[in-house]
């Protein structure tokens, strides 16, 4: 998990952070994402793709990850913002806050996916890149607890689309409830062409 980060310090790179995002795909809610610079050569234990973990180890890890990150910056972009601009350039923009707020400015960052945001400092695009590189991984825990905290508080104000169980992605239920009451203010609009057509053909 450390193969990367040898990789670009031996290049003469020292803040070097890692970058993931959580909420891509959902119908609802903003997209999130973190950057995350590690002490050099060190291992979380557990720390992994955040989305082969348990939500209880994610939560456990955490709060690890920021008590032993040199840096780290959770940010997001808005349903407004994605409305706006697409969900891809919504992404760039948050991963591109978290690594522009980070109290140790990088001087490399990791980036997983196969698309980097234009940055003021060099940025390559890992390809599964949380399932191979300690710092994306730790990234990608950031994100996706973060997120997740947001959609149970969400889920308070509109109870009647379970976003506590499905975090505004597109279950069964989640697709029901939109056909049922129709969308709310934090629905993704451009998400629900085909669900909403749906409602339409039904009348």
């Amino acid at each position: 998990m450390l193969e990367f980060e040898q990789l670009y310090r031996s290049q003469g790179f020292k803040a070097i952070c890692g970058v993931d995002e959580a909420g891509r795909g959902p119908l609802a809610g903003p997209v999130f994402a973190a950057a995350v610079i590690l002490p050099e050569d060190m291992i979380i234990e557990g720390v992994n793709d955040s989305k082969k973990l348990t939500e209880k180890k994610r939560e456990k890890l955490f709060d690890i990850i920021k008590e032993k990150a040199l840096a780290y910056c959770i940010a997001s972009a808005s349903v407004e913002e994605i409305e706006e601009m697409n969900i891809l350039q919504a992404d760039m923009l948050a991963m591109k806050r978290a690594v522009d707020g980070l109290a140790v400015k990088a001087d490399f960052a990791m980036i997983d996916g196969n698309k980097a945001p234009k940055l003021e400092i060099p940025a390559v695009p890992i390809i599964k890149g949380d399932a191979k590189s300690e710092s994306i991984a730790a990234a990608s825990i950031l994100a996706k607890v973060s997120r997740d905290r947001l959609m149970l508080e969400l889920a308070k104000q509109y109870p009647e689309y379970g976003f506590e169980k499905h975090k505004g992605y597109g279950t069964k239920a989640h697709r029901e409830a939109i056909l049922k009451y129709g969308p709310c203010e934090i629905h993704r609009m451009s998400f629900l062409g085909k669900i909403l057509a749906e409602k339409d053909n039904e009348q």
